[in-house]
């Protein structure tokens, strides 16, 4: 079933300019799929899929490339674009971003394997990422700081 069902998000994506997690669940919905917002939001994770913009100006998911080169410089790239501001309360780093970007910058948080991180939430416009300690999140912070100062 997973497999039927992450092969119609591709299929989905490929055919339609889909921008949100909703609208992919209703779709699916419709395709005979059962899913909730938490299975659509596993398989955008798993298939690393990401928002790009469209040419009105809007977003829509897409699939990354494959090769690890061309997918860390996306990756970073979209960090980059969609940050607004980094800050942190102890171990707890939140990280805001443009609206709908949420996810794009969990994937690219976790593409970039920190062993401080212990793990990422995404929503819309905000990723929690929760470090091992207040010193490694602050450290955690100076180097995607550094990201996205880096042109």
């Amino acid at each position: 079933m997973k497999i039927a069902r992450q092969a119609k998000i591709l299929d989905l994506i490929e055919k339609n300019s889909i921008e949100t997690q909703d609208e992919l669940a209703q779709r699916l919905k419709e395709a005979g799929f059962d899913v909730t917002q938490a299975t659509v939001s596993r398989d955008i994770r798993e298939m690393k899929l990401t928002k790009i913009a469209t040419e009105n100006g809007r977003q829509k998911y897409s699939v990354l490339s494959n090769t690890d080169n061309e997918l860390s410089e996306r990756l970073i790239r979209v960090f980059r674009e969609a940050v607004i501001k980094i800050d942190y309360s102890q171990n707890m780093i939140v990280v805001k971003t443009l609206n709908g970007m949420g996810m794009a910058v969990a994937v690219a948080l976790d593409s970039m394997q920190n062993s401080e991180i212990l793990g990422t939430i995404a929503g819309d416009d905000t990723v929690f990422c929760v470090a091992r300690g207040t010193q490694q999140a602050i450290t955690i912070i100076e180097k995607l700081y550094k990201v996205i100062r880096t042109e």
